[in-house]
């Protein structure tokens, strides 16, 4: 059993992104493309956020504070808040529900059996775990939020480009049609009056 929990707790977190990137593939080319600055940007703020909250608060792991117990693997007895591996896992899953709903809570509760396997490993306290979830769903929250609002401004800016190159178009034709409209106006009259010439 322990054997199972170690093997757990250690290589479930990166079968999650592996298996995002196997997702990934599968996705149309502007899926692929959202998803991966997605993911760039979602990294770069949940690595900021578990700083953050590693300066705010210090956790020692179970095995430090209680030398009785015994981690199930090597591992160093640094500050346990939040589980980095649980957090980013939680993060891949997330950004993965956003395009692909079913596979991404499948990940998702991996990265939570993966999280509670570190915990019956004696690495993290379960505080450590939702710690870390929360990170997870406030880092794609801000990365969703600011991908919507650089399409919406993509789109603006492509609607009003497009609707600037109508309006120039309008312009450069409606002079001539303007002159053409005038020359038969002219005609008809000069055909009224019995004008053989105007």
């Amino acid at each position: 059993m322990d054997t199972l929990i170690s093997t757990v707790a250690q290589f479930l977190p990166i079968l999650v992104p592996v298996a995002a990137a196997v997702i990934w593939l599968t996705l149309s080319r502007p899926e692929k493309v959202g998803l991966a600055v997605q993911a760039v940007l979602a990294v770069v703020v949940v690595m900021a956020l578990i700083q953050l909250a590693a300066g705010l608060r210090s956790d020692p792991r179970p095995f430090v504070v209680d030398p009785s117990l015994r981690p199930l693997f090597a591992h160093p007895a640094d500050n346990g808040f939040p589980s980095d591996h649980t957090a980013l896992a939680a993060t891949v899953a997330l950004l993965v529900m956003l395009h692909r709903r079913k596979l991404g809570a499948v990940l998702l509760a991996a990265s939570v059996i993966a999280g509670a396997a570190r915990v019956a490993a004696h690495v993290h306290h379960a505080q450590d775990i939702i710690g870390a979830l929360l990170i997870a769903v406030v880092a794609v929250a801000v990365v969703s939020a600011v991908w919507h609002w650089a399409r919406l401004a993509r789109g603006h800016t492509a609607l009003a480009g497009r609707d600037y190159r109508q309006s120039d178009a309008s312009e450069t034709v409606s002079a001539p049609t303007r002159w053409g409209q005038r020359i038969r106006r002219r005609r008809r009259c000069c055909r009224r009056s019995g004008r053989s010439s105007c």
